[in-house]
């Protein structure tokens, strides 16, 4: 295992605790790709996802105490270097440290509060939950009206695409997300009462 302390982290995560920001998103090219990068501060450990939207390609990492990270990614390793047009060199193998040792120089230090990213924003690269194609944000449903239990997979959706403090809600009051594939049909997110 390879580790990696991302310094430039520090300062981001600062200003996101002082604006009380918990998610956040910003650009960062390599190689001529570019990237969308999502800080998530909203869990333990805290998280980055790094999006080609190009490729419909993701990957994430986990952020550990003094953001340090791992810098294998195993399985994603090989489409990486695909994605940024690396031929195989024996004598000279991309090391993804090069990749997250250039990130860290890029980090922003300051969050602006028009970069919290949308649900949907999240959605478009996440294909392993419920109704993938469902990525905009409808409403709340009300289970305990209805006499109906909210879907691990429903809580699981709440809590990749609208944070932590969403799913502990929905989960404590048996609450689901609805979801729209109709970007016309979307709603502004606001925690349920």
């Amino acid at each position: 295992m390879t580790t990696l302390k991302l310094t430039g982290l520090r300062e981001l995560y600062a200003d996101m605790k002082t604006k009380r920001i918990k998610r956040y998103k910003f650009a960062f090219t390599y190689n001529s790709v570019s990237f969308d990068v999502f800080f998530f501060t909203d869990e333990t450990p805290f998280k980055l996802m790094f999006g080609v939207k190009a490729h419909n390609f993701y990957f994430e990492v986990n952020v550990t105490n003094g953001f340090v990270i791992d810098t294998n990614l195993r399985d994603k390793y090989t489409q990486l270097c695909k994605i940024l047009g690396l031929q195989y060199d024996p004598d000279n193998p991309f090391k993804t440290f090069y990749f997250f040792s250039e990130f860290n120089k890029r980090i922003p230090q300051h969050a602006d509060v028009s970069y919290i990213p949308e649900s949907s924003e999240i959605g478009y690269y996440r294909r392993d939950i419920e109704e993938s194609e469902k990525i905009y944000f409808l409403s709340w449903r009300d289970n305990e009206k209805r006499g109906e239990k909210v879907s691990p997979e429903n809580l699981q959706k709440t809590r990749l695409l609208l944070g932590y403090d969403a799913y502990l809600i929905c989960k404590r009051k048996n609450i689901s997300s609805r979801w729209t594939h109709d970007k016309n049909l979307a709603q502004n997110f606001q925690l349920p009462d």
